[in-house]
């Protein structure tokens, strides 16, 4: 029942936050429902998936309530079955999807050689690739894992870096090495990155390079331009799978265009090649990242729907009759705006 409801009754309270109708009474072991009576059938099943998935070992948070409603909500399935497949146990807790969008990502990326996860912040793109990529080297599917992330300022310039190019590249690689951290042992990890079985690169270091039988992960790939891309892309060797992870919505490129924008445009169909696109409902993080995922979204269409209005009106006054030249079409002369020096 403590897992059920979890700490302070955090779980009780996102449950009737889900169904705002439904008044939840829980006294010892007993868990009371009152309220519309579709409300509360859709809060039973809710209460009796939960209850499944506690049973079957697994840690519930608030984002597990949440898409276990939306999940029953649309009918797509049991979220106990759904969301309680692990991808790997690591120091003391499972690594798994979250929601359905995470669920449908890490199936892609089983089923096919080349996989582009496309979404907002928080939704587990990078983590969900990573614990991927520890449980393919443990099973011996691959013989090393690569990592490798674009090196973009997010808007500032640090300036030179002092150090090898080791301590130069770490800054920017640093998510890469503490999500590793997190999937293995700290001691194992220093002892795999010196093997070469998992390698942590920039990108401007993939040129030339044929990558057999490993399992590459390519961070931030919002970031790369068309020509990078395409280098990347195309250093896949036998037995190799590759994941491409980025936001589109955060781009840090001064001027050139987003790789990864155009790589949707030209790859979208070519078999064994799936596009995988998160949403703010796949959050994983703080319940408010989701909404200011969504509040920039509203805000960038609206922008975006402004400038399209603009260049319509500017576009209609250009053809106008009564457009630029009115005072030549009405039999007058058009006025010199010049200065006097250059008439």
């Amino acid at each position: 029942m403590v897992r059920l409801l979890g700490p302070q009754d955090r779980l009780l309270r996102t449950i009737e936050r889900q169904y705002p109708a439904v008044t939840v009474v829980v006294r010892g072991n007993r868990v009371t429902l009152e309220g519309e009576g579709e409300q509360v059938r859709a809060a039973r099943r809710l209460v009796e998936e939960l209850v499944q998935m506690v049973r079957g070992g697994t840690d519930l948070g608030p984002v597990d309530v949440a898409s276990s409603a939306r999940i029953l909500e649309r009918n797509q399935g049991s979220p106990a079955e759904v969301l309680s497949q692990a991808i790997l146990t690591a120091r003391g807790r499972s690594i798994r999807p979250k929601t359905l969008g995470q669920k449908d990502y890490v199936d892609a990326i089983d089923r096919n050689t080349i996989t582009f996860g496309i979404g907002p912040a928080g939704t587990g793109k990078t983590y969900l690739a990573m614990a991927k990529a520890v449980q393919a080297l443990q099973r011996k599917e691959v013989e090393r894992i690569i990592l490798s992330r674009p090196a973009i300022e997010a808007g500032e310039r640090l300036g030179f870096l002092p150090g090898t190019l080791t301590d130069k590249i770490d800054p920017y690689l640093r998510p890469l090495y503490d999500a590793l951290n997190e999937m293995m042992d700290p001691e194992l990890v220093p002892k795999l990155l010196a093997a070469g079985t998992v390698e942590v690169a920039p990108l401007a270091y993939m040129r030339g390079r044929t990558l057999n039988n490993a399992f590459v992960v390519l961070d931030e790939a919002q970031n790369t331009t068309p020509e990078q891309m395409k280098m990347f892309l195309t250093r896949l060797g036998f037995g190799t799978r590759m994941v491409v992870t980025g936001d589109i919505t955060q781009i840090d490129l001064p001027t050139a265009a987003s790789g990864l924008r155009v790589v949707t445009r030209v790859l979208g169909d070519i078999p064994d090649i799936h596009f995988a696109r998160l949403t703010s409902e796949d959050v994983v993080r703080h319940s408010l990242v989701g909404r200011i995922v969504d509040a920039y979204t509203e805000y960038d269409e609206r922008q975006l729907a402004r400038r399209h209005e603009r260049d319509r009106a500017a576009g209609a006054a250009a053809a106008h009759p009564d457009g630029p030249n009115r005072a030549e079409r009405r039999g007058r002369p058009p006025q010199d705006h010049r200065p006097p020096w250059q008439r």
